[in-house]
């Protein structure tokens, strides 16, 4: 008795988060992707916190009390991941790359989110021509390469020469063009459902305002699958922000480090047997973008019924209620004969 009143009561908030509730339900291949992705996911982080504190020099200092960097040195004490052909150490880039990836991710995705969900609570709901031009901007959107209409946005916005938060800025606006069509459909979809729902016809019958169904009664349903969307466009943002350093439109050596533009100046070295000036960027990005997406697609699985169904027979097969189970599905089998 008591324990069918723990298993009948709401469970705390912390466990209804999204990435913990998908991990306490997740088994098995699907909860090592799942950890997998955390861990790349949480060192990231953390290293784009620290990075001020981790790293040895900054990311744009050329000499210290010894005197000025050497050019292209090998991994050695003093820089044990080398430098760079500009002198720049790069270990210390890469660390502080880390922390301007990770301010374009929150700055790209938040603005993406805001616009997105807004344009798609309104077209949805309203429908009507406002909903066929927001359908049509959104097509021609998406009709161009999103990696060059980020070059163009950026050519726009910044010229091709930007300051720290002006590269922030510009990129961020850049790669949020680009998310915002993919937030304004998901969420357009989701409305357009759930405005046919009673609960929101008996809202409309008892007179409440368009806006006050669309913040209380819809939005809150019709934005559950923003964490996943949010995990794997933190991924091509990484990737987006990595083309626009390396094509370079991105910003400034002087006013960042950013792991796109190193490993462009890294290409020359390639030929010359000097390979610790990209594989480190490279490394970083790659990591980076499969631990983000390692987290979205296992929360994407994990929200699939049939995935959540098939979790919950395996995990039946070897707890103290497996008989019991085994006899249910004999059961069931014989009423189907």
């Amino acid at each position: 008795m008591n324990a069918t009143k723990v298993s009948g009561r709401k469970q705390p908030l912390v466990y209804r988060l999204p990435v913990i509730s998908h991990f306490r339900s997740s088994v098995g291949l699907q909860r090592g992707m799942l950890v997998t992705g955390m861990v790349l996911a949480a060192v990231f982080l953390l290293v784009a916190v620290f990075a001020p504190w981790i790293a040895p020099y900054g990311f744009a200092q050329l000499s210290d009390a010894a005197g000025p960097f050497p050019t292209q040195q090998p991994p050695s004490p003093a820089h044990i991941w080398g430098t760079t052909v500009g002198g720049y150490d790069v270990y210390s880039r890469v660390l502080w790359g880390a922390q301007t990836a990770a301010v374009v991710i929150i700055v790209a995705v938040a603005m993406s989110i805001f616009l997105g969900v807004a344009l798609g609570l309104v077209s949805g709901y309203f429908g009507g021509w406002l909903d066929r031009v927001f359908v049509v901007v959104a097509d021609a959107i998406y009709a161009f390469p999103s990696l060059l209409l980020a070059i163009v946005m950026s050519i726009v916005i910044s010229h091709g020469q930007s300051s720290f938060w002006g590269g922030i800025v510009a990129c961020s606006i850049s790669i949020s063009v680009v998310f915002v069509p993919q937030y304004f459909r998901v969420i357009r979809a989701e409305t357009i459902r759930l405005k046919a729902e009673p609960y929101v016809e008996s809202a409309k019958v008892v007179g409440a305002s368009s806006i006050r169904i669309m913040g209380r009664h819809i939005f809150k349903n019709a934005t559950r699958t923003l964490p996943l969307i949010f995990t794997l466009n933190a991924s091509e943002a990484i990737l987006t922000l990595a083309g626009l350093g390396f094509l370079g439109f991105g910003i400034e050596p002087t006013s960042a480090a950013e792991w796109g533009y190193d490993l462009n100046k890294a290409i020359a070295d390639a030929s010359s047997g000097i390979w610790w000036t990209g594989v480190y960027p490279g490394t970083a990005i790659v990591l980076t973008v499969l631990g983000l997406t390692l987290v979205g697609e296992s929360i994407n699985d994990l929200n699939d019924p049939r995935l959540r169904g098939r979790k919950k027979a395996v995990a039946g097969k070897g707890g103290p209620d497996s008989t019991a189970g085994a006899q249910a599905a004999l059961e069931a089998e014989s009423r189907v004969l």
